[in-house]
């Protein structure tokens, strides 16, 4: 089993306390994402790992990890770009938004670059319909009235900020 640090289980430890004691599962998310921060994706090691220190079942955690986009269950890009093509945003060029990124990137959804830089992936509805299409940068950041025009600048800005050790 995957051993965590000393600094990780104090951060786990950290959000447990927000929630009364016998409740200290509540705290899975704020777990599932701290793994993520910290090694950018959320193993079945990290999943048995964050079992064991709230005393729940893997396969829960795991169904947690599944349940969500947000938890990358492998290695991602530097830059993991959500684009929305829930019915609304469809409606609304979203799905033509999906696919202008990933043939400028060379990508099919879900693939990321040879590089390393980018992960492509269509999303779930992220609560902006009116501002369709949508996008969402590492799960952070969300971007509205992306067209292709916008999407190719977000490109160039994200490909020119990306870290030396995506350019390998």
């Amino acid at each position: 089993m995957m051993q965590l640090s000393d600094a990780t289980k104090a951060r786990f430890d950290k959000e447990v306390a927000k929630f009364p004691a016998d409740q200290k599962v509540s705290a899975v998310m704020a777990c599932l994402a701290i793994v993520q921060q910290e090694q950018g994706h959320v193993s079945v090691e990290a999943e048995d790992a964050i079992a064991a220190h709230l005393g729940m079942a893997a396969i829960a955690v795991h169904e947690v990890t599944t349940f969500y986009n947000m938890y990358n269950q492998h290695p991602v890009g530097q830059y993991k770009l959500n684009i929305c093509t829930n019915l609304p945003c469809q409606l609304r060029d979203g799905d033509k938004a999906l696919d202008h990124v990933c043939k400028k990137l060379g990508v099919e959804p879900y693939g990321s670059t040879a590089d390393g830089v980018f992960t492509v992936q269509p999303s779930e509805c992220l609560g902006a319909c009116a501002d369709a299409p949508v996008l969402l940068v590492n799960d952070r950041q969300m971007l509205s009235l992306m067209t292709s025009e916008r999407l190719d600048e977000l490109l160039a800005l994200l490909k020119a900020n990306a870290s030396e050790k995506f350019h390998a």
